[in-house]
């Protein structure tokens, strides 16, 4: 409408509305075998959630001290760290046998760990609480 007439004649760009762009729908697109599977992402990512992490300190300090860790005792840390978040520990002092790990419960990242060679007369500070396996 350009003064009070009717332009019948008016171009009509596609995506456009009044001279103002309107952002396009995408098209659909189908799922092609190399697409991945929503499911698997989604269940990663909740895996992820679940199991510790190493900061990169205490990945020098068990490279130094040659400590290595089995499946099952990474189990173990996971299941002791999850004990620790049930009863609001921040940050926690775990003992596994002659292994200690100090592990912040809420980002569940281990920070630092100690042999049993380092770990006698050994002092820890800034723990709010303690899980012995």
């Amino acid at each position: 409408m350009n003064n009070g007439k009717i332009d019948y004649n008016r171009t009509i760009m596609p995506g456009r509305i009044n001279g103002i762009s309107v952002p396009r729908q995408p098209k659909n697109q189908s799922i092609t075998s190399k697409d991945i599977d929503f499911k698997n992402i989604f269940q990663d990512a909740l895996n992820q959630g679940k199991t510790v992490k190493f900061s990169k300190h205490a990945q020098q300090r068990m490279n130094q001290r040659s400590i290595s860790l089995s499946h099952t005792q990474i189990d173990g840390i996971n299941s002791a760290v999850e004990k620790a978040q049930a009863k609001g520990v921040r940050d926690s002092l775990i003992v596994m046998g002659d292994l200690a790990l100090i592990v912040n419960v809420p980002t569940k990242t281990v920070v630092t760990a100690v042999d049993g060679e380092n770990l006698k007369e050994n002092i820890f500070t800034n723990i709010d609480g303690a899980v012995i396996l």
